[in-house]
């Protein structure tokens, strides 16, 4: 577990930070505190056989390589068909900010995906996946409620609409492509490491 907090501290912080209107993806892979991911590179001095390859690579667990933010404006409401909203309905508008995380889960990968020859390296990865989606409440807030005359807050009300904005942020990710580039910064990661592990030519295919 000791090990596996290591490689993700390793993996947190060489960032891209986008932001088109109230969306923001950051990439992530990576910093080492107190000092640059170049100079813990390079104090590095691995045994690069494929089985001590093998095992490093999969300790890096879970690798989280983008973080997709985003903000919708989401409306629930509760009506009657035949009296009119202001008498009795509740209506909410709620301003839902979530976050969506992907990468490579570097669990998976098996002795036969990593090939050793000299100074070349051949690494079959997993498919990228979206690991998470969770609304942040902190951020998340009531733009407006209306209630009827004779009606009174429904306390699920708010609980289903954030439950529907969590589903259009994550939607909202896989249509910018989220996956895809979790795969492109967790393929320039592994280059990195694998050529600071003293491996000349490193190539990397995704599995089938």
């Amino acid at each position: 577990m000791g090990s596996t907090r290591a490689w993700n501290a390793l993996f947190l912080g060489i960032g891209i930070g986008v932001v088109i209107a109230l969306v923001t993806v950051t990439t992530v892979v990576g910093r080492r505190p107190g000092g640059r991911l170049s100079d813990f590179l390079s104090s590095l001095h691995i045994d690069n056989q494929q089985p001590t390859v093998v095992r490093e690579i999969q300790q890096l667990d879970r690798l989280e390589t983008v973080v997709y933010s985003a903000e919708k404006l989401i409306t629930g409401q509760r009506e009657s068909r035949y009296v009119p909203t202001f008498l009795i309905g509740d209506r909410l508008l709620l301003i839902v900010h979530g976050e969506v995380t992907a990468g490579v889960d570097m669990r998976k990968i098996q002795s036969s995906d990593v090939h050793v020859d000299g100074r070349s390296v051949r690494l079959t990865l997993p498919a990228a996946e979206i690991f998470s989606t969770r609304v942040d409440n902190q951020r998340t807030r009531v733009y407006s409620r209306d209630t009827g005359v004779f009606s009174s807050v429904d306390p699920q009300l708010e609980s289903e609409v954030r439950r529907t904005g969590e589903m259009e942020i994550r939607e909202a990710a896989m249509q910018e492509g989220i996956v895809q580039t979790a795969e492109s910064n967790a393929r320039a990661a592994l280059s990195a490491l694998l050529k600071n592990f003293g491996f000349e030519h490193v190539e990397m295919i995704e599995r089938n």
